[in-house]
């Protein structure tokens, strides 16, 4: 059965990158890409990861085995924008997905072709259709919202995300680009619950698995009076 997945390398205070880059200079000395290589150091690491991107070498370990278990289950992908024209050139001809990509844009582009069975399909109807189209051709397998961070929120938000798999790593960071964020538009006694599935600890990354059990009022602690919770109405 098809599920919507998401991923993302985190920060122990919940950054997956550094402040946004505001576009003067280069990306690369940016303090944005900074803290995402940072967080994201354990897969480069890997030898799955260094495999899907033509590269030798890497380690072979737990978390290699993480990343070549997320590569095998996607179907199909959804990403935003800002992601894919970054990733075009870097990726070169045959990106690592191997399967078809959908990306969330409002500036209509040709679907773009490239090696290894990838593609790229630019969907300007929100990203409700997106995950639409990507689970069609996604054979069974699981639709992987390969991100960025806004976008998973919007998955996320939208209700159409079934699992979430944080890759938490030992670093503070205090700014830059958070996962959670206000723009979730939760309630003020409202939150999304989450169950864990699976941990795996390294140590140079914590892998937690959650099924997204989606919005919930919260309720009242009694704090041991016998009464049971209470749920506080918005």
């Amino acid at each position: 059965m098809t599920k919507v997945t998401a991923q993302l390398s985190v920060s122990l205070d919940g950054f997956y990158a550094g402040p946004r880059f505001d576009g003067s200079g280069d990306w690369m000395d940016s303090a944005e890409s900074a803290k995402f290589f940072r967080v994201t150091r354990w897969a480069t690491e890997a030898a799955a990861w260094r495999e899907r991107q033509g590269f030798a070498g890497g380690e072979q370990d737990t978390n290699s085995e993480v990343i070549a278990e997320s590569f095998g289950a996607a179907g199909a992908y959804v990403m935003g924008r800002r992601m894919a024209d970054g990733g075009e050139i870097p990726w070169g001809e045959e990106p690592p997905f191997r399967a078809p990509v959908f990306v969330v844009t409002h500036r209509p582009r040709q679907r773009l072709v490239k090696g290894g069975g990838t593609s790229f399909t630019y969907v300007t109807d929100g990203v409700a259709s997106a995950v639409e189209q990507a689970r069609a051709v996604a054979g069974g397998k699981d639709v992987a919202v390969a991100g960025g961070g806004s976008l998973v929120r919007e998955v996320l938000k939208a209700g159409l995300l079934d699992e979430l798999e944080l890759h938490v790593v030992p670093v503070v960071f205090g700014t830059g680009l958070r996962l959670f964020d206000a723009d979730l538009d939760l309630g003020d006694r409202e939150g999304v619950e989450l169950t864990p599935t699976r941990v795996l600890a390294t140590p140079q990354v914590t892998h937690i698995r959650y099924a997204v059990r989606g919005r919930a009022p919260l309720v009242l602690d009694d704090r041991g009076s016998g009464g049971g919770p209470t749920v506080i109405a918005n």
